[in-house]
């Protein structure tokens, strides 16, 4: 993120980041979680809370491409499976463009962030994320 953003010059505070996190008890669920890249996931406070789980993780690689399709580095909101709930930091919404994954490592999208409000399975999360410092 951080690279292509100084290769083509934008700012990290436009680019987010998509992580997909794991309740450990069973059965597993699954969450992807946006964030501006400019922000830390709150993972063991709200993902958790949310989730209604005593242990959560970060998705490891090859649960992120099993279960998006997409490799980490270029996931994006678009063509998620319906049952994998999309939650947006609220931050994420007050840019006037951001950048984010297009489906592959080598695809980046310039898009309105109003776009995840057209998105069924998508919810505005208030603190997902934290600005660290």
């Amino acid at each position: 993120t951080r690279v292509f953003c100084e290769q083509y010059g934008y700012s990290l505070e436009h680019s987010v980041n998509f992580i997909i996190a794991v309740g450990k008890s069973e059965p597993r669920q699954f969450v992807a979680c946006v964030l501006l890249a400019t922000s830390r996931l709150d993972i063991n406070h709200c993902v958790r809370q949310r989730m209604g789980v005593r242990r959560v993780s970060f998705a490891s690689p090859q649960e992120t491409q099993r279960i998006t399709g997409m490799e980490i580095g270029g996931v994006t909101a678009f063509g998620l499976p319906q049952s994998l709930p999309l939650w947006v930091d609220h931050r994420v919404m007050k840019p006037k463009f951001i950048i984010l994954g297009g489906g592959s490592r080598s695809i980046k999208l310039k898009i309105s962030p109003d776009v995840f409000q057209l998105i069924d399975n998508a919810t505005i999360v208030e603190n997902l994320a934290s600005i660290p410092g």
